[in-house]
């Protein structure tokens, strides 16, 4: 870091010049805008709904009378939910009674294998 120093006595140290006030610019007054003309609004909303149809595929749209309504498909999912509870209750009601014969014969005779 470099520190100026005094040249000596009666030699004066060099300053930056000062610098002149900043002129202020003149504030501007908003100018109200006119409203756009209709007919200016009138072709832009044709413009973005042309653009809108435009952005759907043709022919990907499926006839309301062929769709599966909500309806149909929470029935089949409960449906299909329900065959399947009917299954597991089925599978453990029967290894439910498989395990009581099991213990019942352990039960009545000693001499029954225990792994089998």
């Amino acid at each position: 870091m470099r520190v100026a120093r005094a040249a000596g006595p009666g030699v004066p140290v060099p300053r930056a010049a000062p610098t002149p006030p900043l002129a202020m610019a003149p504030a501007r007054v908003p100018v109200p805008m006119s409203p756009p003309p209709p007919l200016l609004l009138l072709l832009l909303s044709l413009a973005l709904l042309g653009a809108r149809v435009r952005a759907e595929p043709a022919g990907s749209a499926v006839p309301a009378q062929s769709r599966p309504c909500v309806d149909c498909h929470a029935f089949e999912f409960m449906q299909r939910a329900l065959q399947d509870l009917r299954k597991t209750a089925c599978s453990l009601d029967a290894r439910t009674e498989t395990l009581l014969l099991q213990a019942e014969r352990r039960a009545l005779c000693a001499c029954w294998p225990a792994g089998r």
